[in-house]
């Protein structure tokens, strides 16, 4: 069992608290098998509600199961229950800060993609901005209430043990 740490690092305009706008959220990882090294050449997606079984425990079950296209063996990973995503705020502005955490049994999560809808909120107005969309990588709006623009902009990750 490993416990990893995604970090995410961003560049916040105006804005406070980013954090996915639903439970049902999709996460985009890379992902690469721990066994034969062999990174999987797409992005795959997991969310913290659907969960799948494992084959190899009784009755186990795991947010994302996946067999390894090189060495065929079976890996899973499941979000940990007991923390939500942490929102990333102003204060941690440019600078890495701990997200979540997931239990990988037999493979790593080594990249993150944020696309995806996100919420936030205005640091100076506290307006709520519930459609942050982040496919393109970047986001701006403007704040009626503060009169300022706002945006989201070069969303990194980083992966460690947790």
């Amino acid at each position: 069992m490993v416990n990893l740490l995604l970090s995410i690092k961003a560049e916040l305009e105006n804005v406070t608290d980013l954090v996915p706008a639903s439970d049902d959220f999709e996460y985009f990882f890379q992902v690469k098998c721990t066994s034969c090294n062999e990174t999987h050449p797409k992005l795959v997606s997991l969310n913290r509600i659907e969960e799948r079984e494992v084959s190899a425990g009784k009755g186990s079950t795991a947010h994302f199961v996946w067999k390894c296209g090189l060495c065929k063996r079976e890996s899973w990973a499941k979000f940990d229950s007991s923390s939500s995503p942490q929102p990333y705020s102003n204060d941690s502005n440019g600078q890495f800060a701990p997200f979540l955490t997931v239990d990988c049994r037999g493979l790593e999560f080594i990249g993150f993609d944020p696309r995806g809808i996100w919420k936030c909120r205005g640091a100076e107005s506290g307006s709520s901005f519930d459609e942050v969309d982040l496919d393109e990588g970047e986001w701006v709006d403007y704040d009626e209430k503060a009169k300022l623009p706002v945006g989201v902009s070069k969303v990194e990750c980083s992966w460690n043990r947790a």
